[in-house]
């Protein structure tokens, strides 16, 4: 059968018996069995258009091959200088730190105090006391004004005033337009020297707080996070306990007084951003700072991390169709002098799709939804190195092996320079985006200054990720990748998990209980209308 052949858009003719293949970015071109027995009959003249059929055909298959991927083509220049613009610090002769941000751009002002102390400090019987705190602080508001009035006056003037309490310190910010900057700042100052704990809006925190604790088992995800990290600290140490109906039901407003007094003597940070002039801010910060008393060393921690047991660990969730695994162990924190080798291993583990987990698990296997982990570098406490996956619950243990076998290879896949090179342009063009702004500047720099951290943490992180390499790599797998280690949390309806979690050969499956605890009868509850509790 004779016909025409278009190809891009340049029309031949077709002749009886030739076949044309595609294999990759290859065709390849070749008389069939019934043209080679019409060859008797003028296979010369059909033999040459054949032939020049087949140039055509790898000539424009050669064009498509060089026009596949002309991104490739793009010349990418060097990363300019990393020298974001610096705070002007301040040490007050009390020991408070002050960091002044000039940012013209913009006629607003923001600010904020960081206070050491946090959750981490709370007594075993009151915890999330911390938490009320930082919710109580605010929408109670001073003896001069309070919570409600205060939100009525912020919010006519397109600013705003929050408080909050965390893990290691507490906190005020506040933001507003230039023009209403001395107003908020001192309404801020009033609320953090001078305020005053509404019963009402604690009770009405105990609320809110409850609600969440008896939801707390609502998300499998929310549920492995949880329970993974008491794996990797232990259920009591304050990284990883939780807060009950009972613990919040305990705190009373003396003792958020009584909590606000004690961490209002440590050494406070001070940051503020935005369009003011340098002198007359900094001699406003000093009138509101300068006059407090020394400020009280940070008492020195003396956790212990004990390393996670391992074996495979199950929570029943018999609502849902997939399994959320989470793979843990005690990691490191960023004193280590490994931590630029450990954060280019993490991209190239589990850091996106061109990551090895993400490469085999989910797109070369198809067994999971998602992948992906390596260790955290808090600044002041050992992390935890966590790989996680979301499976269907038929996947679940396929998944499982599949990662396991991923982060095993570590130690005997060696890396490439192809992965190095690409791991160390994901991270390092990060910080156009984690540090493009004056603000996230300050931030930073009032993280390092809370932690202890030199001022040029940052350039000095930078330049350790540039002079990392390949043979840095394979040394650090296999000083701190130890898959025995590894401590298997699913969370997953047992029902659907097939084959089931023994086939890991992990040893004997232990089965976690996250049923929670209702307060004592007669003893303290978390306050009237308390939501009543949940599997």
């Amino acid at each position: 059968m004779i016909g025409l052949l278009r190809i891009n858009n340049l029309k031949i003719r077709a002749f009886p018996g030739l076949r044309s293949e595609t294999r990759g970015t290859q065709h390849l071109c070749f008389p069939t069995h019934g043209a080679k027995t019409k060859a008797r009959h003028g296979w010369g003249t059909q033999h040459f258009v054949v032939g020049a059929t087949c140039l055509i055909l790898m000539f424009t298959a050669g064009l498509s091959a060089q026009q596949a991927k002309p991104w490739e083509q793009i010349p990418i220049p060097p990363l300019h200088a990393f020298t974001p613009q610096q705070p002007k610090r301040i040490e007050l002769k009390n020991g408070i730190v002050v960091f002044l941000q000039e940012n013209h751009e913009l006629p607003f002002i923001s600010g904020s105090v960081l206070i050491p102390g946090g959750s981490l400090e709370e007594d075993a019987s009151k915890i999330g006391m911390v938490s009320l705190y930082g919710e109580t602080w605010r929408t109670s508001g001073t003896a001069k004004m309070d919570g409600d009035a205060m939100d009525e006056l912020l919010e006519s003037k397109a600013a705003s005033i929050e408080t909050s309490g965390g893990e290691d310190s507490t906190g005020i910010s506040w933001d507003s337009l230039k023009g209403d900057s001395d107003q908020v700042f001192s309404l801020a100052m009033d609320l953090l020297f001078h305020p005053k704990f509404s019963d009402e809006k604690l009770t009405l925190a105990k609320q809110q707080a409850a609600t969440g604790i008896v939801r707390r088992n609502d998300d499998e995800g929310e549920i492995a996070g949880r329970e993974a990290m008491k794996l990797v600290y232990g259920p009591n140490s304050p990284y990883a306990r939780q807060e009950e109906l009972a613990t919040i039901g305990a705190v009373k407003v003396a003792d958020l007084e009584a909590w606000h007094e004690h961490t209002l003597k440590g050494k406070l940070i001070v940051g503020i951003s935005g369009d003011f002039d340098p002198a007359a801010m900094e001699a406003k910060v000093r009138a509101a700072f300068e006059s407090l008393p020394p400020a009280t060393p940070a008492p020195v921690r003396h956790d212990e991390f004990p390393a996670a047991k391992p074996g495979v660990y199950f929570i029943q969730k018999g609502d849902v169709n997939q399994s959320n695994v989470q793979m843990v162990a005690l990691g490191l924190d960023r004193h280590n002098p490994d931590v630029p080798t450990l954060a280019i291993l993490n991209e190239i583990l589990g850091g996106g799709f061109a990551s090895r987990l993400f490469q085999k698990v989910r797109t070369e296997l198809g067994l999971a939804y998602s992948v992906g982990g390596g260790f955290s570098l808090p600044y002041d406490h050992p992390g935890a190195f966590r790989v996680d996956v979301i499976t269907k619950s038929a996947s679940t243990v396929d998944a499982t092996k599949a990662a396991l076998a991923e982060i095993a290879d570590l130690n005997t896949k060696p890396f490439t320079e192809e992965e190095l090179k690409r791991a160390k342009e994901n991270i390092l063009n990060s910080f156009l985006f984690r540090y493009d702004t004056k603000g996230k500047v300050l931030a930073e720099r009032e993280r390092l200054e809370f932690y202890g951290y030199p001022a040029d943490y940052l350039e000095t992180y930078k330049a350790g990720l540039e002079k990392v390499s390949v043979a840095d790599l394979n040394a650090a797998a296999k000083k701190y990748i130890h898959p025995d280690t590894l401590a298997l949390l699913v969370v997953g309806n047992k029902d659907e998990i097939t084959p089931p979690l023994d086939a890991l050969d992990k040893g004997p499956v232990k089965t976690i209980d996250i049923t929670i605890p209702m307060p004592n009868r007669g003893g303290q509850g978390a306050g009237s209308g308390t939501p009543g509790p949940r599997p």
